[in-house]
């Protein structure tokens, strides 16, 4: 197996997976396909619809078809010729309790129909069960990964290994730590379909970050039964390259019609949101008069498209470093995906961590959920932890973020940097320059054109909670630094005002000295001539 990385941003990547049956491009979605009620062929999936790799059930196949995938071959047997995933009937364990083989059969099985892709027969843990029963499965997962290393006989074969242990973190921890020292060359998560039925994608959210946390970060990552677009851009924002979907061909039963935001019933829509080949050319009504199995048909292959359409956004959006934006987009569609996208605010620093420092393109900050972002917390860890002002510095000038960007080349600034040569002359390294500015807090001006401080967009007015995040940075940086003079300058009519207040706090209690002065949307005489006054009192207490 080889897998390259592209491209990155948050915890996705564009790669290249190969397989014996060629190189696929992940992020990637699989396919189901159920030989005995598959809507669409398998050959139109690939040659139609464009998917490289499909996944199939081992244990169905051994158990309905029995030796013909064997002597025909996998490819030919489902007319595919791309790469085959095939899982191990762990859900119908989940489902009925039990199946009629054994982890060493369904091992053996997988290398005679000569899949691509293979999983181990895991037990999973399913979702409200006892922490004994949850124990139980990890244990047993964990013995049956061990035992693959010792039966498999193919080394072509690339093995997947599920990680166990439900919502129990712990557990999911103990089940990666463990697998992630096996030569899998693909991890996966188990178990997560019924949460995802439940639309509890936070508690989704702490399952792949538990594993994901635990595993070697450099394998590619697998989400079993992440099958509706809208939560796509979720799955890979954490870190899953490649995940599978039935979904398609179940709604299309159920005459439920797929969008990237959401699913209708057909019998509800006067019109398609969507200009794919089948819907640009008919209508609800056509359809809904269609023979049962003419409408199962339309309709799984515009879930498909629907589906392809939506990775498609996703993967540029990569390349662009653009994925947070995308995420938030999506995450407003639904609360529970919104109440997910808050739940990274617990993973921020991991996140942060495997992020692209520098992308091609700026960033859009909307509101305060922004504030987790890598951007924002990588400004906030790299001050705290390898920042120091300029020694010589015994005045610090805090001025606000100016519209235009960086703020050292606004008009407002280029006034004070004249101000500032005219005072001072030889002596300009007393006065230390920093801008507060949201969302990142405080600006060193040496940094004012690093990337992302200047190459960013942010929506006015701010929120509550970005202020605060704000007011914080600022107090933080001041408690931190040996400044003998703040000279704080603000917009009364701004939001600028509330760093005035936290200033005179933090200033009072440090003993530091605090001169602040109000500007509207230009610098008055008054103003410049007050802040003129400040500093050459200063520079005569240091002569």
């Amino acid at each position: 197996m080889t897998f390259e990385i592209k491209e990155r941003d948050l915890l996705a990547r564009i790669g290249r997976l190969g397989t014996k049956s060629g190189v696929v491009e992940t992020p990637i979605l699989l396919p189901v396909i159920n030989r005995a009620i598959q809507p669409i062929p398998p050959r139109k999936i690939r040659e139609n619809f464009g998917f490289e790799a499909l996944i199939t059930n081992a244990y169905l196949l051994k158990k309905h078809f029995q030796n013909q995938p064997a002597e025909k071959g996998l490819h030919k047997f489902l007319d595919f010729n791309g790469t085959i995933m095939t899982d191990s009937g762990a859900y119908q364990i989940l489902i009925y309790g039990d199946i009629e083989t054994t982890p060493q059969e369904i091992v053996e099985y997988q290398e005679q129909i000569d899949t691509d892709i293979a999983t181990i027969l895991d037990w999973p843990t399913g979702w409200k069960v006892s922490r004994k029963h949850a124990e139980q499965t990890v244990d047993e997962t964990l013995r049956r990964a061990e035992e693959l290393f010792k039966i498999r006989t193919r080394k072509d074969v690339l093995w997947v290994g599920p990680i166990q242990g439900g919502q129990q973190l712990d557990l999911i921890a103990k089940s990666a730590v463990k697998t992630g020292k096996l030569p899998f060359q693909i991890h996966a998560l188990g178990s997560p379909t019924e949460v995802m039925e439940n639309y509890r994608f936070d508690i989704l959210v702490d399952m792949i970050m538990t594993a994901k946390m635990n595993l070697p970060i450099e394998k590619p990552f697998h989400l079993f039964g992440a099958g509706h677009p809208f939560m796509f851009s979720l799955a890979v924002a954490l870190g899953c390259d490649l995940f599978d979907s039935a979904a398609y061909a179940i709604y299309a039963r159920e005459n439920r019609y797929m969008t990237e935001f959401g699913t209708s019933r057909l019998d509800k829509l006067e019109y398609f949101p969507c200009t794919c080949p089948k819907c640009s050319k008919t209508n609800p009504k056509a359809v809904l008069k269609m023979s049962t199995e003419e409408r199962q048909c339309f309709l799984a292959e515009h879930n498909l498209y629907a589906c392809k359409a939506e990775l498609k956004r996703i993967k540029q959006a990569i390349k662009d470093g653009r994925l947070w934006e995308h995420l938030e987009l999506r995450a407003h569609g639904h609360p529970t995906l919104l109440q997910a996208l808050k739940r990274l605010e617990k993973y921020k620093d991991f996140i942060e961590k495997h992020s692209p420092a520098v992308k091609k393109s700026g960033i859009f900050f909307f509101n305060s959920i922004g504030l987790i972002r890598p951007e924002v917390v990588r400004h906030k860890k790299r001050m705290a932890e390898r920042y120091a002002p300029p020694k010589e510095a015994k005045i610090l000038l805090l001025m606000p973020q100016t519209r235009m960007k960086p703020s050292r080349r606004s008009k407002k600034f280029k006034e004070y940097a004249k101000l500032l040569r005219d005072t001072f002359e030889d002596r300009l390294n007393m006065v230390h320059t920093c801008f507060y500015t949201a969302p990142f807090g405080v600006v060193p001006i040496e940094l004012d054109e690093v990337y992302p401080l200047s190459q960013h967009e942010i929506a006015f007015p701010f929120d509550k909670e970005t202020i605060e995040y704000v007011v914080k940075q600022v107090a933080d940086y001041i408690s931190s630094t040996n400044y003998e003079l703040i000279v704080l300058v603000y917009d009364s009519e701004n939001w600028s005002k509330n760093i005035l207040g936290e200033c005179k706090k933090v200033c009072l209690k440090k003993a530091v000295r605090l001169e602040y002065f109000s500007f509207k949307e230009k610098w008055s005489k008054t103003t410049l001539n007050s802040l003129k006054r400040v500093l050459q009192k200063t520079l005569r207490e240091h002569p």
